[in-house]
């Protein structure tokens, strides 16, 4: 899958926020959410409108050792799920990574 793991790493690369997300996700919409409130925009690569969803899925499990959706990535680094998002949220730790 070397061809989807470039995929992923060139969405990565391309926003400062993107999120791996499924439209009917409730833990994606949260995330979502989060940056709306910030008024900070994100790029939302929506999984259950792609073919190769499967294996972005995958690719996502091995370069975060998750595989559920959404993971969130903020320059780069992964944020990991909307739980996660919402508490770094919630404690002030996520604006001080802007």
């Amino acid at each position: 899958m070397p061809a989807t793991r470039d995929l992923v790493n060139e969405l990565i690369a391309k926003d400062s926020i993107v999120i791996f997300s499924k439209t009917y996700c409730p833990y994606c919409k949260m995330a979502k959410q989060v940056f709306e409130s910030l008024k900070k925009p994100y790029t939302a690569i929506e999984l259950d409108d792609r073919e190769d969803a499967q294996d972005i899925q995958e690719v996502l499990g091995e370069i975060t050792g998750a595989r559920t959706v959404p993971r969130v990535f903020l320059n780069g680094e992964c944020l990991g799920g909307g739980t996660d998002v919402k508490k770094l949220f919630e404690s002030g730790e996520l604006e001080k990574k802007f």
